[in-house]
C-alpha cells in the first residue's frame, strides 16, 4: 500500500518547532499531548512553512534549515513607521520591545513591535518578528485527514 503524501490543502495534524538556526525553541509542540490540526493554506502557519511541508508522508521527522528569505523575509524599512498616539488606543500602555497586536479597519489584526515611545508618537515595527533570522524548523506529520 501506498502511503499518501501531503498536497496542498489538506488537513493534517502535525507536531513542529520554529527556533533560530542554533539557538532555542520559540515555539514546539513536541512535548503537547496533542498534536495540532491544521488546514494547509486556511492562514493558520506561514505560507513559507507550507511549502516546506508539501510531499511529505505521515510518520517521517525532518528538520529544514531556512535562510531568512525562505522562511519570514528580510526586514523592510518601509514597516517601520512612527505613529501619533491619537491614532493609538488611549487605554494601552505601551513598552519598548513590548509586541502589541493593533486592529486594522479591514478587522483584521498586525503585530507590531515597539521600537520607541516619544512624547507625541510611538515607533512601531510591523516586519515579522523573525524577519532576518535563519531557522530551524522541524516537523513531523502524524497523519493526512
Amino acid at each position: 500500500m501506498t502511503v499518501r503524501s501531503v498536497a496542498p490543502g489538506d488537513t493534517l495534524q502535525l507536531r513542529y518547532a520554529l527556533r533560530p538556526r542554533g539557538g532555542d525553541d520559540l515555539i514546539s509542540n513536541f512535548d503537547d499531548a496533542e498534536a495540532d490540526t491544521v488546514t494547509l493554506g486556511d492562514g493558520t502557519l506561514a505560507p513559507m512553512l507550507e511549502q516546506w511541508l508539501i510531499d511529505l508522508v505521515p510518520g517521517e521527522r525532518h528538520v529544514f534549515l531556512l535562510d531568512p528569505w525562505q522562511a519570514f523575509g528580510e526586514s523592510q524599512p518601509e514597516l517601520i513607521q512612527t505613529l501619533p498616539k491619537t491614532d493609538l488606543p488611549a487605554d494601552t500602555a505601551f513598552e519598548v520591545d513590548q509586541l502589541v497586536e493593533f486592529a486594522m479597519p479591514n478587522g483584521q489584526t498586525l503585530a507590531g513591535h515597539i521600537l520607541e515611545i516619544g512624547d507625541e508618537a510611538v515607533k512601531v515595527d510591523f516586519n515579522h518578528p523573525l524577519a532576518d533570522l535563519s531557522i530551524e524548523f522541524e516537523v513531523e506529520i502524524v497523519r493526512i485527514l
